[in-house]
């Protein structure tokens, strides 16, 4: 970074240092969300208030779908989907060849 480039951002500095703030923050959140081994003290924690009666069952399944759903993304690396668990059969990484679209034939042969 030249002299002059320094000088004309330095108004910027500020806001580069809370953007790198926010960086970490979310770094940190993301860690506390997807993190397997939080993950797996949270659905303990979660049986144990079961075991203690400090939560109902319905509650506790609710919660422990949802744990269970972030814990299998992480474990998938990929991100949990927006509109929350899957209904369907449960299905692993995929171990196959990359495929790619079949693009649509006009009716000529190749």
């Amino acid at each position: 970074m030249g002299l002059l480039t320094g000088i004309l951002l330095l108004p910027l500095a500020p806001v580069r240092g809370v953007a790198w703030l926010a960086e970490r923050v979310n770094e940190a959140a993301e860690h506390e969300l997807y993190d397997p081994s939080v993950l797996r003290a949270r659905l303990a924690a979660l049986n144990e208030a079961l075991d203690n009666g400090e939560i109902g069952t319905e509650e506790f399944e609710r919660e422990e779908e949802r744990l269970l759903d972030l814990l299998e993304h992480r474990l998938f690396r990929t991100p949990p989907s927006a509109a929350g668990p899957a209904t369907g059969p449960a299905t692993g990484p995929a171990t196959g060849p990359a495929t790619r679209p079949q693009e649509p034939t006009t009716g000529a042969h190749r």
